[in-house]
């Protein structure tokens, strides 16, 4: 046969009245509808096509061999452009995000575009009163002309409420108003576009631009969400605009996945300052294909984004984040019991926060609650800003509560929880002995317990609602709470018992044996750990983040710790629970299928159902198949040698055939409703009188996948997720029988696991 010449097929020209006028392809043909999944096989055998064709030529002339090597290096130029866009975005979104919210106490006389930090540099003020600088002005200072007494503490307080309440009011309306898409963390979203789904405008300019904006806006108001998550699906979003600029990424849908993952380990890099622990990110949490050109590139995306926002320097501190620690005190072998008790607590906070926030979002899915996303916001801002003002560690920015609990006491701490009773004679160079608390160090300590347990709740009802919200800054301030209390307590006990069994070996008198930050940290990862299930990639983000190598063992443990015992409370990280909250058809790669059904049993139609809609070869008319596409919504059709054999030919997608005919009908003489369709290889003689033909061999996927009856569905399972299929057609002794697609594997996957089959379609 001639026809299989390439992929689709494109056969030769029949007799004279016969015009196959697809040689060319038209525009529109082989792309997707909204909300449908793409088909990976296809896509990536049009790469394959385009890719050998490049090379052939590039043998013929030195402008065709220029082209090549253009192509080539084209994919390595887009890492770079995303890398500096997503660097850059990031060091924009720091920086104003820093000033907003200094902004909420107060306003800086020597430039109002000066934080509370940079205000201060310029100030010849003592090293104890940096805090204190005569050209920082809180609001009662510059309103009232003095910063003392109950009306200046009102005033400050009212203040405070009333800019997180614009702050978050204009993000809400911003989002609503001009990119729906743009609210939540993007996570799921951006799995499930990976995965092959197709959201249009899910990651658009307009997203882009209010979602930078907005993510400013709401992490300056103050609510308890941080900024890492959304900074993913912004890098992600610069990866899809920038992949318009070169053909072989904007007309492949495969390729452009290929790109967003590699923007997805960008987002992370920046994010965390952490480029190595982004690549895993994307591997081990986002990735759905991930092969190892893919894995280079996110290397070099991620080394270049972590690189632009360096030079940027947000901060100031030529660091990437603003809370890098650096402890160099070895920790003992015993102190694995209190990191795996952290690492418990972790898992325990996870799985709570993860059915807390799914059965509130559900509640908001489900009743009036989310037809007012404005009031929501507004109240839950209102509730953050009161509850938060009188505690000084929750007022603060979350970013700068964790860089103060991973901070090791030093000498010149002024913080409270470094206030602990000085007995100077027996200090040698910086490192501290273990020391007796004094009055600051237990004030900072209920201070915390409160701040903890406005944590863990207020977070719930934050995660999901109409505002750009990650989820890292919030857990990770919730373990770093609970293990800086914890390491407290444990330096107490070390001090007033060092005579007992357990310390007598490594914690004698006067020295330091125990690091508070080191706990704090542990407990950050475990939470975030039991929150997300990530592992590997969370561990490595910790120890880029703290530069902390010696802590790995610690941070290893408690982060297995915490992902045991979330997994045995719930199956699912939180990304996973939202996913199927909306309904995504999202295939889970990582886990396994267990039942004994085969393709028999959930391949449509059924037994009582209508046979299955198909096109036959050579004898049916151009207005047949419009019938057939009025008549029914599914997106393709099987085609068949004749209704009697139903032997299978291939398979032809709704969107082409729409497309095919409404061009015939334009561009080709004498096609009318009567003209017969062929998608044979050779057409047989027109009688002179008949209308002329319309041939969309071209069309035809010749090569569609089928399995026989009696698969076993683990394996048809499987092949949807290894290949990516949208859907798999179903035979018996060479005879068609019926189909599969992707959404009934899903939906059979959730009949197995007694859920509701009809919520996996997108709602």
């Amino acid at each position: 046969l001639s026809g299989f010449s390439s992929y689709n097929g494109g056969g030769m020209n029949g007799t004279s009245t016969m015009m196959d006028f697809l040689e060319e392809p038209l525009p529109g043909v082989g792309t997707y509808e909204d909300f449908n999944t793409i088909d990976w096989v296809r896509e990536k055998s049009r790469d394959r096509d385009r890719h050998r064709e490049i090379t052939s030529r590039s043998k013929e002339s030195t402008w065709a061999l220029i082209h090549s090597v253009s192509d080539a290096f084209s994919g390595w130029l887009l890492m770079l452009l995303i890398g500096l866009l997503a660097g850059s975005l990031a060091g924009l979104i720091d920086i104003s995000a820093h000033w907003m919210t200094d902004l909420k106490e107060g306003v800086c006389l020597a430039g109002f575009w000066f934080n509370h930090e940079h205000c201060c540099w310029k100030s010849n003020t003592t090293f104890t009163d940096r805090d204190k600088c005569p050209e920082w002005k809180s609001w009662s200072q510059l309103i009232l002309g003095h910063g003392e007494g109950a009306f200046a503490y009102i005033l400050n307080y009212f203040m405070y409420v009333i800019w997180a309440l614009l702050f978050s009011l204009l993000a809400v309306l911003l989002v609503k108003g001009f990119a729906p898409y743009a609210c939540g963390s993007g996570i799921p979203e951006i799995k499930t576009i990976l995965s092959g789904f197709i959201i249009r405008g899910y990651l658009g300019k307009w997203t882009l631009i209010i979602k930078t904006i907005t993510l400013v806006l709401a992490v300056s108001s103050g609510l308890s969400l941080g900024k890492e998550g959304p900074l993913v699906h912004v890098a992600c979003c610069c990866g899809n605009i920038l992949c318009h600029l070169f053909t072989k990424y904007r007309k492949n849908e495969a390729k452009r996945r290929e790109v967003l993952s590699a923007a997805a380990a960008a987002g992370v890099s920046v994010a965390f300052g952490a480029p190595i622990g982004g690549v895993l990110f994307s591997l081990e949490e986002v990735s759905y294909y991930f092969p190892l050109k893919t894995l280079w590139r996110s290397f070099f995306a991620a080394l270049v984004a972590a690189f632009t926002l360096r030079s940027i320097n947000p901060f100031g501190n030529s660091r990437l984040v603003l809370f890098y620690v650096e402890f160099h005190m070895p920790w003992h072998l015993l102190e694995l019991v209190p990191f795996i008790l952290l690492g418990i607590f972790g898992g325990l906070w996870g799985a709570f926060f993860i059915r807390s926030n799914i059965a509130w979002c559900r509640r908001r899915k489900t009743t009036k609650l989310g037809k007012y996303p404005v009031l929501e916001v507004f109240v839950v801002t209102a509730i953050t800003a009161v509850l938060a003002f009188p505690n000084e560690y929750t007022r603060m920015s979350t970013s700068e509560l964790i860089s103060e609990l991973f901070n090791d006491c030093g000498i010149l701490d002024s913080s409270k929880l470094c206030e602990y009773v000085n007995d100077f004679n027996s200090t040698k160079g910086d490192d501290l002995p273990d020391r007796a608390a004094g009055p600051g160090v237990y004030t900072a300590m209920w201070q915390l317990a409160l701040a903890l347990i406005m944590k863990v709740f207020i977070t719930i009802f934050t995660f999901g609602m109409k505002v750009p919200s990650g989820l890292f800054i919030p857990s990770m301030a919730v373990g770093a709470i609970a293990g800086r209390l914890l390491g407290v307590a444990v330096e107490q006990l070390a001090y007033y018992h060092h005579d007992w069994a357990i310390f007598s070996g490594w914690c004698s008198q006067g020295a330091d044996c125990i690091t508070p930050g080191l706990y704090a940290m542990v407990g950050a990862a475990a939470c975030l750990g039991g929150v997300t299930r990530m592992t590997v990639s969370l561990v490595v983000i910790m120890f880029e983040l703290t530069g902390g190598l010696e802590y790995i063992v610690p941070l290893m443990a408690a982060a297995m710790t915490s992902k045991w015992v979330a997994d045995a409370i719930g199956r699912e990280g939180i990304y996973d629970a939202h996913i199927r909250l909306n309904g995504y058809p999202f295939l889970e790669a990582k886990e396994e299928f267990s039942h004994k059904t085969l393709a028999m049993d959930v391949m449509r139609p059924r037994r009582n159902d209508p046979p299955l809609t198909v096109i036959t070869q050579d004898s049916m008319t151009v207005e047949d198949v419009e019938t057939i596409i009025n008549e029914t919504t599914y997106s393709g059709y099987p085609v068949v040698v004749s209704r009697e054999s139903q032997r299978l030919v291939g398979f032809v997608l709704r969107r082409d055939l729409i497309i095919s005919i409404e061009n015939a009908r334009k561009k080709q003489d004498g096609i009318v409703s009567t003209s017969v369709i062929y998608f044979t290889d050779h057409s047989p003689p027109l009688p002179p009188s008949s209308p002329s033909m319309l041939k969309l061999r071209s069309i035809l996927d010749l090569s569609p996948f089928t399995v026989t009856d009696q698969t076993p569905m683990e394996i048809v399972v499987d092949i949807f997720r290894k290949l990516g299929l949208r859907q798999c057609l179903v035979t018996h002794n060479g005879k068609l029988l019926g189909i599969i697609t992707k959404k009934d594997v899903l939906k059979h996957i959730a009949q197995l696991a007694n859920q509701d089959p009809d919520s996996i379609l997108f709602n």
